[in-house]
This record gives structure tokens, sequence and C-alpha cells, in this order.
């Protein structure tokens, strides 16, 4: 049984299916980890601010049920409340759902946290759980996060969401 050779045109033409498949897994995975990346800051370099650019652009925009943050002097801002109030947080992301086109890209997934406050007594703490969507962007540098909108959906404990929070 002997084969054909496929016509150089349908051969080029797998060829680019096949790279643009790559290229969608690659960006996939590049923005999941990414997403990952930056809840693993705020539970790993609370105390630092040098982190927020390899995860935001400049003009970033963070929404949350406490406030709004814009730009690098925003998320600084916000990164300084989270370390005033809390003294350790642990945060996980789940259910990652990620739409690429082209330079562009949405992420959307599930977020629980636990907040222990400053002197908290052991086994005190304001836990909350929800899901949030971003938006993120191609950059020199890498796939960056421009926009990050969190949608609260319960929380437990004391805490700055509640009456008797800080």
């Amino acid at each position: 049984m002997s084969t054909t050779p496929a016509p150089a045109k349908e051969l080029s033409e797998e060829l680019q299916t096949l790279r643009a498949q790559v290229r969608l897994l690659t960006d996939r995975a590049e923005l999941t980890a990414l997403a990952d990346r930056y809840l693993a800051h705020l539970d790993h370099d609370r105390d630092r601010d040098d982190w927020l650019d390899s995860v935001f652009t400049q003009d970033a925009h963070l929404v949350f049920p406490m406030g709004e943050y814009r730009g690098t002097a925003g998320l600084a801002e916000f990164q300084k409340l989270a370390r005033t109030t809390f003294e350790r947080t642990h945060h996980q992301g789940t259910n990652h759902s990620v739409d690429v086109d082209g330079d562009h890209a949405r992420i959307r997934a599930h977020l629980t946290a636990v907040h222990v406050a400053h002197a908290a007594e052991p086994g005190v703490h304001f836990d909350i759980g929800g899901h949030y969507e971003a938006e993120a962007v191609r950059t020199p540098d890498g796939w960056r996060l421009r926009r990050f909108v969190f949608d609260l959906v319960w929380h437990a404990g004391s805490g700055p969401l509640t009456e008797g929070g800080h």
C-alpha cells in the first residue's frame, strides 16, 4: 500500500491551523497563570508593591465592593489598605474561563479568600466568595491585566464589609 504525499498547499494550511491552535493554548495558559500570579502576590508579596508591573498595565482599573482603584498609585493604595487591615490572607481562584481575541482577552473565575485581621483571636477571620471578570492585553512584556472587577456573592465574619469590621 503506497501513500501519496499531501499537496504542499494542504500541508501549509494544516501547519497554519496547528500554529493558531498552539498560540491559543499558549495564550490561555499564560492568562490563567497571570490570574493565579495576581492572587499569589496578594498572599505572598503583600508587603511589597514592586510586583504590580508584572501583573497590571499602568492604566489598570480594579473594582471591588469597598472601592475602585486606578493606575499604579491606586494599586499601591489598594495594597496598603490590605496590609493595614489584615495580617494574613489566603486567596484561591478556580474555574478559569479564558476568551482570547488577538491581543485582548477576558478571564472569568471564581474567587474565595480568607482574611485574618491583626491581633485576631485564633479561628477568627473574614471570608469572602464571589467571581471576577478581568480584561487583559498583550504587552511587549507579556499579558497584563487592564481591568479587574470582583463581584461579591457572600461573606462571613467581621471585616470591612460588615458593621463590626475595620
